[in-house]
């Protein structure tokens, strides 16, 4: 088996936004059913390790896009993991269609057209404890059978999301059934929908995102109150940082009644 995965996915109209382009939440989900399609095949993926009480949770999440795929476009994600320490693994993608006629499947020796990239971080962790655990403790390391070194991710690692004191509170929101995904917190493709539900739709006629990457600190669950501070931290860049408020679920989150569950860069154009 190839150590990178190559899934087919449409840019379903559904999927899709006003200008008739993928949503990026959509497209994060891709990347994400990706990842657990490729770690099912090659015996270390979710639906394992949860009946061993370990699951992965996606830690950080980078994607840089040149074009996003029009509705009806059929395209591929292919993923491969880059590297592999005790506690965390770093997993690549590449959005990929042919370069002719990208409504057509994608055949193995079309031309091909590379929409973007992404980046992630992730973190195995016991499910009871919910404390990271050591990769390397499955099959005794055969996650660095499938370590792929030499395939190209030409975007930006990314750092830590640098934000100061005088971000704005842009927004508040609780949480519910549908924000809560198989790890029984907030999922992760929910905080991307949140935070770009922050610019009116007017904004979007004019910007297209070109590069989004988030940064997962702690977990939220349903009920939480999240609030969402935005600063403009460059010419067409924000950054956000998101909170959850400490104690009854209706109290308005503050700077000193709050934890800090993620931040997040966006990037425009």
């Amino acid at each position: 088996m190839d150590k990178i995965g190559r899934y087919g996915f449409m840019a379903e109209p559904f999927h899709c936004d006003f200008s008739g382009r993928l949503f990026m939440g959509h497209l994060g989900n891709h990347m994400l059913n990706a990842a657990d399609f490729h770690s099912t095949d090659r015996g270390f993926g979710m639906k394992r390790l949860m009946g061993m009480g370990r699951s992965w949770v996606l830690s950080r999440l980078a994607i840089e896009m040149t074009e996003m795929p029009q509705q009806y476009t059929r395209f591929n994600v292919e993923t491969w993991v880059e590297s592999a320490m005790r506690y965390f693994t770093s997993r690549n993608f590449a959005v990929v269609v042919a370069q002719e006629d990208p409504l057509t499947p994608l055949a193995p020796s079309s031309p091909t057209k590379i929409l973007g990239y992404g980046r992630s971080i992730w973190a195995m962790i016991d499910t009871t404890t919910r404390q990271p655990t050591d990769i390397f403790s499955i099959d005794d390391g055969a996650i660095n059978n499938w370590i792929e070194k030499d395939k190209p991710c030409p975007i930006d690692k990314g750092g830590r999301v640098r934000m100061s004191d005088q971000a704005e509170l842009v927004r508040e929101i609780d949480t519910y059934y549908n924000d809560v995904d198989i790890n029984g917190h907030i999922n992760s493709v929910k905080y991307i929908e949140h935070v770009l539900d922050l610019w009116p739709i007017d904004w979007y006629r004019e910007h297209a995102i070109r590069r989004f990457e988030i940064a997962y600190v702690a977990e939220a669950h349903a009920g939480d109150h999240l609030a969402f501070y935005s600063e403009q931290t460059a010419d067409q860049e924000f950054c956000v940082r998101i909170c959850k408020s400490v104690g009854n679920a209706s109290e308005h989150c503050s700077k000193d009644n709050d934890i800090e569950v993620a931040r997040s860069k966006v990037k425009f154009q």
